[in-house]
């Protein structure tokens, strides 16, 4: 899919605010409302615009322990990767996984309430999955930046 001038000066603007109506994002992308709702819906199908979310404040919410997790498996065929990467998104404290080379198998980002959850999520997740041979957790203690919008190429408008 081509992806031009006004489909990344639309991109940039749902990555900034996800909840504009699309009157304000036409006006902010420099576009007619008829041609933003028309770019919106076709940059949906084709996959580029995967959701639209709120990004909640874990700390308000009372889920204020972050951890990253690397996870080590005794048998690394693809079936089992697939097997306990499966059992791993299916869980909502675990809010990304990645499969990552070289080191440890996977690594996950949780979000839980406190130290107790998280001993819950490890009883759930680790000790009981046969495969899993390693988990090394690292504990945040600040985070000093979250910023999921993507670095859009420059282009020409």
């Amino acid at each position: 899919m081509d992806i031009d001038a006004t489909d990344l000066r639309i991109l940039d603007c749902l990555q900034e605010d996800a909840s504009l109506s699309n009157q304000d994002l036409a006006a902010r992308a420099l576009v007619s409302p008829a041609t933003c709702l028309r770019r919106v819906k076709r940059l949906v199908e084709a996959g580029i615009i995967e959701r639209r979310i709120a990004i909640l404040s874990a700390d308000k919410l009372g889920a204020g322990l972050s951890a990253i997790v690397e996870v080590t498996l005794d048998k690394q065929g693809a079936e089992h990767l697939l097997a306990f990467e499966q059992l791993a998104v299916a869980h909502p404290a675990v809010q990304q996984c990645y499969r990552v080379s070289p080191g440890p198998d996977l690594v996950l980002v949780l979000q839980v309430a406190d130290m107790a959850a998280y001993h819950r999520l490890v009883q759930q997740l680790f000790t009981q999955h046969a495969n899993v041979r390693n988990v090394k957790a690292f504990f945040s203690v600040h985070r000093a930046k979250f910023e999921p919008r993507l670095a859009l190429p420059a282009r020409a408008a």
